[in-house]
């Protein structure tokens, strides 16, 4: 009677204590439905797929919505998503396995296993390690070079990564954080040099296949094949429409991975729980956690607007192909992904080894931060907080910025500012040393734009004013038009071209403002 008198004494501490309730959630939310079906009805999403797991037991994997605008084929917890950047996080973990099985260390120099590597800087080439390619601090400037990969180029992955020696630095060696896309592959050369496998093979042989990821596929081109498969969306013109999805394989180190809400829960449950499989299986060491989340590169912390006061960060950084900062107090390990017409987050929470990954077929950040907030908030025991609506403000405000910049932009422009030359004598081959040639033609009466190694980025060029003309590319998918300016020497013969994107919102990986075209052959005066 005593021990049964007890027992009940101490269950109802444990149930009143909020710690231990906190600690215990294995539920999710009440109404969580609802509220997901609120969120893809505000940020206008076709689908999106939820996963959440706590000490080492998934709580939820479900999808909603559906897998492609004017259908109603649902969206379910086995609908793969391409996860774009969330797949860095593969790229360290395989790197963690070689190290623990002694073929490489995390500071040893590239050059080590690629003996043919360049950076533009001898000084970091010598240098650079395989920690360095990881963490965003080599100098380069924020996507520099994603235009050898994206859209998509005729470069395999080996050439990408041999023209890195022509990019410029825009810091110094391990001084900034910028975050880019090509040392990613570096890396995946390196998986591949020390493995005898490529990326693709060692991630499906040792990741995928030990956490039973069966559905998951680790080829960005193979997504186009799968069955049960959302569809990738996007806004263009202000109108949400289906785009084509994105396939090539040479970036897949860096963001080529599609998996489900079943997948990413078993890959979230591996982390959190230093590298122990939900079957108690050792897929890595504790020590290799330690490395993957430990804080190499500070961000310069941003001043959030008052609509997301709460979610006010105290530190950020980022580790090894995570991202690492505060939320009330708590410490996560996160990341983002974004592909065409696909977006998605990851963000682990150690201390209560809780996953949520939020994967969706529209590029909505709002989406997928309104989701994620909210869960973060019932996992916290935090008040509640409307993030819905805070970011459908900000969603607002964007808008309204980008229309305002158009119209201030039009507003300056001096039209009547003619060229200085004939159209024709602008006509020629252009050379950029990291890219390689730009083409500009008369067709029909007007000037045309080809970039030679990618095949959709060709399109009319429109005269803006003085010598800048604007790029329209004729797959208006790509949203990411371009001024591109022509500055001529004193006798009047072209010296050079610059190119940079005309709207503030076009994606930074269209990374036109590091070329520097020089003419090859222009008719000139």
């Amino acid at each position: 009677m005593k021990l049964n008198m007890w027992l009940i004494i101490i269950s109802f501490f444990m149930a009143a204590n909020p710690l231990y309730a906190q600690m215990k959630t294995d539920k999710p939310p009440r109404n969580l439905d609802h509220y997901i079906n609120r969120v893809l009805q505000t940020f206008n999403v076709p689908g999106v797929s939820v996963a959440i797991v706590k000490d080492g037991k998934v709580i939820l994997a479900k999808g909603y919505g559906v897998k492609k605008l004017g259908s109603s084929e649902p969206v379910d917890a086995h609908t793969l998503f391409a996860i774009a950047s969330n797949s860095k996080a593969f790229t360290t973990t395989a790197l963690a396995l070689l190290v623990e099985q002694g073929k490489l260390k995390w500071d040893d120099p590239v050059i080590k296993y690629l003996p043919w590597f360049r950076m533009s800087n001898d000084y970091v080439t010598s240098r650079i390690t395989i920690r360095d390619l990881l963490v965003h601090h080599s100098g380069l400037g924020l996507g520099a070079g994603d235009l050898l990969w994206w859209p998509v180029t005729d470069y395999t992955r080996d050439q990408i990564v041999h023209h890195l020696r022509n990019v410029p630095l825009a810091t110094g060696f391990r001084q900034k954080f910028a975050y880019d896309n090509l040392l990613y592959q570096v890396a995946g050369e390196v998986i591949s040099k020390v493995s005898g496998e490529t990326w693709e093979d060692f991630v499906a042989g040792h990741i995928f296949k030990p956490l039973g990821m069966n559905e998951s596929i680790d080829k960005s081109e193979a997504i186009v094949h799968q069955k049960n498969v959302s569809t990738p969306h996007a806004k263009v013109n202000g109108r949400l429409q289906i785009v084509k999805p994105f396939i090539d394989n040479v970036t897949d180190p860096a963001g080529g991975i599609a998996t489900n809400a079943v997948d990413m829960a078993k890959w979230m449950i591996v982390q959190l729980d230093s590298g122990r499989t939900a079957e108690g299986r050792q897929l890595f060491h504790p020590e290799s956690t330690v490395q993957l989340w430990r804080m190499v590169t500070p961000i310069d912390i941003p001043k959030y607007p008052k609509e997301l006061v709460p979610a006010q960060m105290n530190f950020y950084g980022y580790g090894l192909g995570f991202f690492l900062s505060d939320y009330r107090g708590e410490k996560l390990v996160w990341h983002t992904g974004e592909l065409r017409g696909y977006v998605s987050r990851v963000t682990l929470v150690p201390k209560l080894k809780l996953g949520i990954a939020v994967l969706t077929n529209q590029e909505s950040e709002d989406a997928f931060n309104a989701i994620t907030y909210h869960l973060l908030d019932y996992y916290l025991r935090a008040p509640s907080y409307d993030w819905i609506s805070a970011y459908k403000t900000l969603m607002n405000k964007r808008n309204e910025t980008v229309a305002s910049s158009v119209k201030s932009s039009e507003a300056t422009r001096d039209s009547t500012a003619g060229p200085s030359l004939p159209l024709a004598e602008y006509a020629g081959t252009y050379h950029d040393a990291w890219y390689g040639n730009v083409t500009i033609s008369i067709v029909k009466g007007h000037l045309e734009i080809r970039f030679d190694h990618t095949p959709d980025l060709i399109g009319k060029l429109d005269h803006w004013q003085y010598d800048t003309f604007i790029a329209r590319w004729n797959d208006r998918e790509l949203r990411a038009d371009a001024f591109v300016t022509f500055e001529l020497n004193p006798d009047g013969t072209i010296n050079q071209v610059r190119m940079k994107a005309a709207s503030h919102a076009t994606d930074f990986s269209y990374d036109f403002r590091d070329l520097l075209l020089k003419p090859l052959s222009v008719k000139g005066k």
